[in-house]
């Protein structure tokens, strides 16, 4: 059984200030540590769960945030393209587990709450429904016929994803006080729950069912400035709404990245 665990960092454990996921700040090197942590423990999760392969992607920023050494050597890794953000995902997999997330833009409480560029995007919507990463995510991975199985991530992220797949497997390991800080559990009693809730997850996997969306899908792109718009309704195939929305159609969930 194959288990597929995409990572951010922002939701990461013991992570509560921005400073700790910025490549430039004296402090990512201790977010670093923090996410490799977390990650290790998803993947130790996975395979007591059942997971005969386990693929991580570093997708925070583009990737390139995880340290060699501490990679556990039962996984495998890749980072995002330009066209996918799990570029191995397939039909094979049992399930998708997404671990150190965050809330979409404009949650209250959400740490580091966006959607996929914090400076542009305000909200985005398919079908009408506004979703974050998460909701992204899952519908890419619903087009392969893979069912979104756990998240782990501040409380506001958690929410978000019950909401949108009631009975996952959620990991609550912060709460988010404002945008910029967050109260979070010990470090070790963290990894201990995200490495328990994947070993359900995976356990529980044959239970879950994809988020498939049946074409045509409708994306829609609030931007924060209508500047932002003006660029993105030259493009082939997408119709203004107003001055910061932008609206396509597409007619598959692989189709939503890149947006």
């Amino acid at each position: 059984m194959r288990s597929y665990i995409l990572c951010d960092m922002e939701g990461t454990s013991g992570i509560w200030r921005p400073e700790q996921v910025r490549r430039d700040a004296p402090q990512y090197t201790e977010g670093r540590d923090l996410l490799m942590a977390d990650v290790n423990a998803a993947i130790a999760g996975a395979f007591d769960g059942g997971a005969s392969e386990v693929v991580v992607c570093d997708t925070h920023a583009g990737g390139g945030h995880f340290i060699l050494e501490r990679m556990d050597s039962g996984a495998t890794y890749e980072t995002p393209t330009d066209i996918s953000p799990m570029p191995s995902l397939d039909g094979s997999f049992a399930g998708l587990i997404l671990t150190g997330h965050h809330a979409m833009a404009g949650t209250l409480n959400g740490f580091l709450d966006h959607t996929m560029d914090s400076s542009r995007w305000f909200c985005f919507r398919i079908n009408g429904q506004p979703v974050g990463e998460i909701g992204m995510e899952t519908a890419y991975a619903g087009h392969y016929g893979v069912p979104l199985l756990m998240v782990s991530g501040d409380e506001a992220a958690c929410r978000e994803a019950e909401a949108l797949c009631p009975g996952i497997v959620t990991v609550a390991v912060k709460r988010g006080l404002g945008r910029n800080c967050a109260r979070c559990l010990a470090p070790a009693e963290a990894r201990r729950l995200i490495r328990e809730g994947a070993a359900q997850a995976v356990r529980t996997a044959g239970e879950r069912r994809p988020w498939r969306l049946e074409p045509p899908i409708e994306l829609e792109l609030t931007y924060y400035r209508s500047d932002y718009a003006d660029e993105a309704a030259a493009r082939p195939g997408t119709q203004r709404i107003d001055a910061r929305t932008v609206r396509r159609l597409v007619q598959s969930g692989a189709e939503i990245w890149p947006v």
